[in-house]
């Protein structure tokens, strides 16, 4: 219990404990004045019976009690106290959305150990480095879904994004519904700068939404895009369902980049090529660069003092001494 007590305190004037120093002095000095004062008397252990009574043997308490006394009055000097760290964080976040394609073809393993599992890998780092803003969650494939509206709980955001797989919804490239989606989120918002990081590697081909009108209405809604085409150059070993079980095949990679440049370009945005694990998370990086967010952090420090306890223990000492000395160890003439 007493461990427990001062795990958690701290001293604002330590230098004081070099009084301790006296202690051992004091000890001496006693040592030194109880060997003068003894006499030497020779008797015999059976002419003096009783002579060794509890008073002889409890006759150091109250210099005891004095030392006890010195240090509970060295500690309380000393300021101990307990120290608690606040910090309150003030600042303009930003809203953003990933919208990531979960489409078939987002299982080729160009990159490790596919296209969908390193584009989340690079979103949950995202999201961490994010404190202050708010982050919602689209998928889309042949149809788009919110994963997780926008918020600012860290733990919700990484779940969602560790639960996205290929599979959740009717296969193909709804990109305009995709960003659509995304702009739903985000048309509410109030804050100033609202953006959707589209990731996607293939042609839009499917969806209600055309992709140009989901372009036009982030524009009305000043939503900035920013577009990533992710898979290599030319062909991708992608694995495929055949009756024989999966297959590898070679996929042939078709990214509309004409079509990604134009909604990055005209939303404010900027298009990305990820061709592997480090490009795609050195775009990531970059995006978190472009858009920081403005936040304030004041650090607060408040003590407080512990001395009381030891104060109250040297005064009960300090009486329990005197009531002693004067009652108990009372040295008559």
């Amino acid at each position: 219990m007493l461990f427990n007590y001062f795990k958690d305190i701290s001293f604002g004037q330590p230098w004081f404990f070099a009084l301790l120093l006296v202690v051992p002095v004091l000890i001496y000095w006693y040592v030194y004045k109880s060997n003068a004062r003894q006499g030497a008397i020779a008797i015999s252990d059976a002419s003096a019976p009783g002579l060794s009574s509890w008073k002889s043997g409890m006759r150091h308490f109250p210099f005891i009690l004095r030392l006890l006394l010195i240090l509970f009055i060295i500690t309380a000097l000393a300021r101990p106290q307990t120290v608690y760290e606040e910090q309150n964080v003030e600042g303009e976040g930003v809203d953003i959305v990933l919208c990531i394609d979960v489409s078939g073809s987002m299982t080729a393993q160009d990159l490790t150990p596919n296209r969908l599992e390193a584009a989340k890998n690079v979103a949950i780092d995202f999201v961490n480095r994010r404190p202050t803003d708010r982050i919602g969650i689209v998928i889309f494939s042949g149809e788009s879904f919110t994963q997780c509206p926008i918020t600012t709980d860290r733990r919700v955001l990484v779940s969602a994004i560790e639960n996205i797989r290929n599979g959740l919804l009717e296969d193909g490239t709804a990109i305009g519904s995709g960003l659509g989606t995304s702009v739903d989120r985000l048309r509410s918002s109030k804050t100033k700068s609202k953006i959707v990081i589209l990731l996607t590697d293939g042609e839009n081909n499917g969806g209600l939404i055309d992709p140009q009108t989901a372009k036009e209405i982030a524009k009305a809604f000043s939503i900035k895009v920013y577009t990533i085409g992710v898979g290599t150059d030319g062909y991708a070993p992608t694995p495929v369902n055949t009756p024989m079980g999966v297959v590898m095949q070679q996929g042939k990679v078709s990214i509309d980049e004409k079509l990604l440049k134009e909604i990055a370009g005209e939303t404010g945005g900027k298009y990305f090529r990820a061709r592997d694990n480090e490009s795609l998370a050195g775009i990531y990086n970059e995006i978190d660069q472009l858009e920081k967010s403005k936040v304030e952090i004041t650090n607060r420090t408040r003590y407080t003092e512990k001395f009381l306890p030891f104060v109250l223990a040297a005064l009960a000492l300090l009486l329990a001494e005197m009531l002693l000395r004067y009652t108990v160890f009372r040295k008559f003439p």
